[in-house]
């Protein structure tokens, strides 16, 4: 099987993405959707992208739900792997995937595990539908991959969310999942480590934020609808106690995503094809 990683970036993150990859090796490639913000003239592609197996595409514009799309758009291969410029593999993690989707033939997207030295994620000890997610478990983007052709044309990343969406700037893989479930797509964990990530998640470094306590509070309409009156309260009080922020101020905000997305549900369903 061919598995080719879709790597986002935006500005001078380009020249981080050198630094993700590795050597040619068969059944390997890279598409790079390259996110221009209008604040750059001169950056150039660096010489170690210049390959073979790397192709770039180009996006005006903010949002990394449009940049994951973009990349979407031009995948080629029979597997994709969520990736972000900061991100580090092996060849031996690639190869894991693939062995993982050729031994499970039923597993249409597959969520694996990160090692980090800054992240202490709660990862379950044993593989798991997705359709039941296992207590304190969530995916993160770079943790996610799946068959290109049960993708494509069926479900995209909802645009509405993400770092640099108009209002909600987090939750865009748990949409992506759910919105994959929804289509009858077989959605499953895997307790396997696929790739390293060194650097601060946008749940951990920026959980208090307003767009992303937005964010939660809008896909709790879209994730747990019959819980969704609830779950802010636990939502606000674990991230009061985790950094130190106001319960009642992160209360408000999960409360004012849910009423956004409530007003507004068109915007629920934009990743659905």
């Amino acid at each position: 099987m061919t598995l080719q990683l879709l790597i986002c970036t935006i500005d001078e993150g380009i020249n981080s993405v050198a630094q993700l990859i590795l050597t040619p090796a068969e059944g390997i490639s890279y598409v790079i959707s390259w996110q221009h913000s209008g604040n750059e003239n001169n950056i150039q592609v660096p010489s170690q992208l210049i390959r073979d197996d790397i192709s770039i595409y180009h996006l005006q514009g903010r949002g990394l739900s449009r940049n994951r799309n973009n990349a979407l758009r031009h995948a080629t291969a029979q597997l994709c792997l969520i990736a972000d410029d900061d991100c580090r593999y092996t060849h031996e993690w690639l190869q894991t995937v693939i062995k993982t989707f050729e031994e499970h033939t039923a597993t249409d997207l597959a969520t694996f595990k990160m090692k980090s030295d800054y992240c202490q994620k709660i990862y379950p000890t044993q593989p798991h539908d997705l359709q039941k997610p296992a207590r304190k478990y969530y995916p993160t983007s770079f943790e996610i991959a799946f068959r290109r052709e049960k993708v494509i044309g069926n479900i995209q990343f909802n645009e509405n969310f993400g770092l640099g969406s108009a209002v909600f700037h987090c939750c865009e893989e748990e949409i992506f999942i759910h919105d994959a479930i929804s289509r009858g797509l077989q959605c499953w964990f895997y307790p396997i480590t696929i790739v390293e990530h060194n650097h601060p998640t946008t749940d951990t470094s920026r959980a208090t934020e307003p767009h992303i306590l937005m964010a939660k509070g809008a896909y709790l309409y879209i994730g747990y609808r019959s819980k969704m009156l609830l779950y802010p309260f636990a939502i606000a009080w674990k991230t009061a106690r985790m950094h130190h922020s106001s319960y009642f101020r992160s209360l408000w905000y999960l409360f004012k995503g849910l009423k956004h997305i409530i007003k507004h549900p068109k915007l629920a369903t934009q990743g659905l094809l």
